[in-house]
This record gives structure tokens, C-alpha cells and sequence, in this order.
């Protein structure tokens, strides 16, 4: 049962990363949001599956069909974990594995940026290196965008981090100064969330072994500042 339920508005931007395989948690969130690919922009930020569990690998599908639909996908560093297996990525199908090879690294859409780990502050933003899109931590977490840097005018939108790592309490979204993180812990047990940037709302439920699917919430949120 979803509490504090609130209200939308139509041609919203939704944000969701790091879904780890959770893809039954995935669609429960979009269904409870009621998520329109007609109307609604959806932006997945990376890091569907567990590269080294092949049981999640199915999650690639629901993901590509919501990108026939109209999403955008984002790479993560566990889908290019797995491209760069070569025993794991001879097991894709090959139409797969050429759709994972295209994905892009970033999604503009002011005023938001969307990246599945961050950026190297000062770089621009056509220099990123596809590691540090992927990958960076604290290099990006820790330090303030300069004046000059030409990601200065974007709120940055991001997930690889788990925010209970960020001190944010466990599976809620973490808000600093220009940067949402959405990483709230799918894979460690504790919820996968859905962020609605025009309505400020989140969807959730829990990850939990034994609960999966349960704890259902939708909650206004703040994130002005």
C-alpha cells in the first residue's frame, strides 16, 4: 500500500539506476508510478545486472524494451564488466551484446545530467574518460564543480555509490549541493527507488531477501537547494 501518495504531472522526468537484476522490483515501481512512455521521459542510469551472475542477465531485456518504448539507458561499469569478459560476453546473444556496446555514457536534459557514477571535476565534459563516468567516487562526490567547468550549470543525477555509504539513512536517496544520488542500495538488500524529478517524489520498495517487492512507498521529497 503506497502512503503519502503524490500527486504527478504529466511528461515527467523519472530516474532510476542500479537495479542490480531487481527487475520485478523495477516494473512494480513504474507500474505504482504510473509510468507513460508516451508522456513520460525515462532515464535508467546503468549497472542492470550482475556481471558475474548470469541469473540477472535477464534484466537486460526488460531494460531494452523499455528503450524500444522510448527510454533512455545509461552504461554502468557492470555491463561493461561484462562486455569485457570474454567467456561471459560470448554467452550473449549477439544482438544483445551490440545494443550494450552503444549505449552512451551520460544523458543531458536540462537542467539535469545524468551519469551512472559522476564526473572528474575540471574535465570537460567531452573528455571524460569512460572510467571515471562509470566508476569515479569520491574524486566527484567530495569536490564542487568549478566556475568554469562546463557541468557547472547542471544538477548532477547519479548512482554507483550506495547512499547509506554517503550517510544518508539506508535506502534513501542522498541530495548534496548539485548532485541527487539514486543509488539506494538495491543490491545490498534494502530498496530500489524511482526518482520523479518534475512532481520531487520518490518511489520504493525493498530488496531485502524474504521481502523483495514489499514495503511499497511513495513519498514527496525536497530537493531544492
Amino acid at each position: 500500500m503506497l502512503l503519502n501518495t503524490p500527486a504527478h504531472t504529466d511528461n515527467r522526468l523519472l530516474a532510476i539506476s542500479d537495479i542490480h537484476g531487481c527487475q520485478e522490483e523495477l516494473l512494480l515501481l513504474l507500474k505504482e508510478a504510473a509510468y507513460n512512455p508516451a508522456k513520460d521521459r525515462l532515464i535508467l542510469l546503468g549497472d542492470y545486472i550482475n556481471a558475474d551472475d548470469r541469473e540477472t542477465w535477464s534484466t537486460l531485456l526488460v531494460i531494452r524494451q523499455l528503450v524500444a518504448r522510448g527510454a533512455h539507458a545509461l552504461t554502468g561499469n557492470q555491463e561493461l564488466r561484462l562486455l569485457a569478459s570474454d567467456s561471459n560476453a560470448r554467452l550473449l546473444e549477439p544482438s544483445i551484446k551490440n545494443w550494450l556496446q552503444e549505449l552512451p555514457f551520460y544523458h543531458l536534459e536540462a537542467p539535469y545530467l545524468f551519469v551512472h557514477a559522476g564526473i572528474r571535476p575540471g574535465v570537460p565534459l567531452l573528455g571524460q574518460s569512460r572510467q571515471d563516468l562509470t566508476e569515479i567516487r569520491d574524486a566527484f562526490i567530495h569536490n564542487n564543480l568549478a566556475e568554469d567547468d562546463d557541468c557547472k550549470p547542471y544538477t548532477i543525477i547519479f548512482g554507483h555509490t550506495p547512499t547509506f555509504k554517503l550517510k544518508a539513512m539506508p535506502g534513501r536517496i542522498w541530495h548534496g549541493h548539485s548532485k541527487i544520488g539514486i543509488d539506494t542500495g538495491a543490491k545490498h538488500g534494502y530498496r530500489l527507488t524511482l526518482l520523479d524529478l518534475s512532481s520531487q517524489a520518490s518511489y520504493s520498495c525493498s530488496t531485502a531477501p524474504g521481502a523483495r517487492c514489499s514495503d511499497l512507498r511513495a513519498e514527496r521529497l525536497s530537493l531544492d537547494k
